[in-house]
């Protein structure tokens, strides 16, 4: 007796036990924490269990349910007890030190925060065969390309809206749907005969939109080196001359691009996703998109919001239509008259007054003990106020030349060809008159920040480009679409027209 006694005292033996008992607890633990009822004790977002709850994930012909941490954690290994720590206490931070009536579920379900919360090894676990007997052609094609992009693909990419149900961004309205009922149709554009704001009407639409003359004059193009957060392509700064032009008051409307959708859908050709080339005969023709896949407003509405996810290409094309059936000569800003009109006179950071550096969260300072948004929301739709969808231009103040939503709401695509050097291609002590930027490219630029965007990219002088490549690669077609940017959600246009008298205002 005193033999077993010993070897039940000895240190070995304790710590045997000391093991299994930690084992127990941890698996006890692990068990406890896993349930979706703890998961929701942090996450206070309704919205995420209703959506859960109305998803196939939940409600399927097998009555199984996917629980939380099936798929916001990868399989039992050492990834899963890592990524559960690093989630435990990001959410633990947030329940005790952040204000859980700002969190935007709108937000957090795109794309490019869901996927640091979803991993791939979890989708396959449930879904290891990619090409099951009876799964439709459109989804062998999508899969055979998933697996010749796995290094770029994650499951979610295509299937969003499988483990939270979201109606709208499944497209509820058919785009290009005519709304026009009881509404006065024109049948003329405007009649422009002198330099001023005029409001142009599409003839056979009942769609009218306003545009702005903006005056010739003289800028300072690019950021001085002491601008906070200036990036290296915003400079040397250069003196630029514009002639007069209009530009428009907000950004293509979902109204004004689904009118150019349904008036050109008989003019589409059965090529319509050849890129034209240089001496393509067909390179100057007004062609109709194809249909987009889902709902391209992202179910957020349409009306008079910035239409978005369209490609450089259409917007090039809608701005070629227009001048038709107006007669006059839309097209794209030049990124010289979009950084002039954004200014608005202005020579600081933004239009209004206010210091990128008590704005942005890129600073830790403000992330921890936020900041004073009073002197920047009411001027610009972005990361700070946006709730991650487009909004109305109507909801925010006008710059100095009237203009709405050219700092934000959404990117905006311009004519010139995109250079990290373009300023210093430009000769240095001269004043240049009306710059198109480089003679040829890869990329085209775009200006003004969007509803992502932190207050640092919502300045005047920020630049950015299109990834054309990269806003495609989700599209698993062959050739892929000419019309629509799968990846890409934060991105419009606005117009300019041109003014033939150039020495009016």
């Amino acid at each position: 007796m005193n033999r077993y006694l010993k070897i039940i005292k000895s240190p070995v033996a304790i710590g045997i036990l000391i093991v299994i008992v930690v084992v127990i607890l941890m698996g006890v633990g692990n068990s406890y924490t896993s349930t979706d009822r703890f998961c929701a004790s942090c996450h206070v977002h309704p919205r995420a269990t209703a959506s859960w709850q109305l998803s196939t994930h939940y409600i399927n012909e097998n009555n199984t349910i996917v629980h939380c941490v099936e798929c916001h954690l990868p399989p039992i290994g050492l990834g899963y007890v890592v990524q559960k720590a690093r989630l435990g206490v990001k959410d633990m931070f947030g329940k005790l030190f952040k204000d859980d009536a700002k969190f935007s579920w709108e937000e957090r379900s795109q794309l490019e925060y869901a996927q640091t919360y979803t991993f791939r090894n979890s989708c396959l676990r449930c879904h290891p065969d990619l090409f099951p007997i009876g799964q439709s052609e459109k989804g062998d094609e999508a899969h055979l390309y998933y697996s010749r992009k796995v290094d770029q693909l994650r499951c979610i990419n295509c299937h969003l809206q499988v483990g939270h149900y979201d109606e709208r961004a499944i497209g509820a309205t058919p785009f290009g749907l005519v709304t026009e009922e009881e509404m006065e149709i024109y049948t003329a554009p405007a009649v422009v005969d002198r330099f001023e704001n005029f409001t142009e009407y599409i003839p056979g639409s009942s769609v009218k939109f306003e545009m702005v003359a903006i005056a010739g004059g003289t800028f300072i193009l690019g950021s001085t080196d002491t601008e906070h957060f200036r990036q290296v392509d915003e400079g040397p700064v250069r003196s630029v001359t514009l002639s007069p032009f209009w530009m428009g008051k907000t950004e293509v409307s979902w109204d004004e691009f689904e009118a150019w959708f349904r008036q050109t859908a008989g003019e589409r050709r059965t090529d319509t996703r050849r890129l034209p080339s240089v001496g393509d005969p067909d390179i100057d023709a007004v062609t109709g998109a194809t249909p987009p896949y889902g709902a391209p407003d992202q179910g957020w509405g349409k009306a008079d919001r910035p239409a978005i996810t369209m490609t450089y290409h259409a917007a090039t094309a809608y701005c070629a239509w227009l001048s038709r059936v107006t007669g006059k000569k839309y097209r794209l800003p030049t990124e010289a008259e979009w950084e002039y009109a954004c200014r608005g006179g202005s020579t600081g950071a933004y239009f209004f007054a206010g210091d990128p550096n008590n704005y942005t969260e890129k600073r830790l300072w403000n992330r921890l003990f936020g900041t004073d948004r009073s002197g920047i929301d009411p001027y610009v739709i972005y990361a700070g106020n946006s709730g991650g969808k487009t909004h109305p231009p109507s909801e925010v103040i006008p710059n100095p030349f009237g203009l709405l939503n050219m700092s934000g709401s959404v990117k905006e695509f311009c004519l010139d060809w995109y250079a990290a050097d373009a300023y210093e291609r430009y000769p240095e002590g001269v004043t240049i008159i009306d710059p198109r930027g480089p003679a040829a490219g890869t990329e085209h630029v775009i200006r003004g920040g969007s509803f992502k965007s932190d207050a640092a990219d919502i300045r005047s002088a920020a630049r950015d480009h299109t990834r054309h490549e990269a806003w495609l690669v989700t599209d698993p077609q062959i050739p892929k679409s000419l019309w629509w940017y799968s990846d890409c959600i934060d991105v419009g246009f606005r117009v300019v027209c041109e003014n033939e008298e150039k020495d009016s205002g």
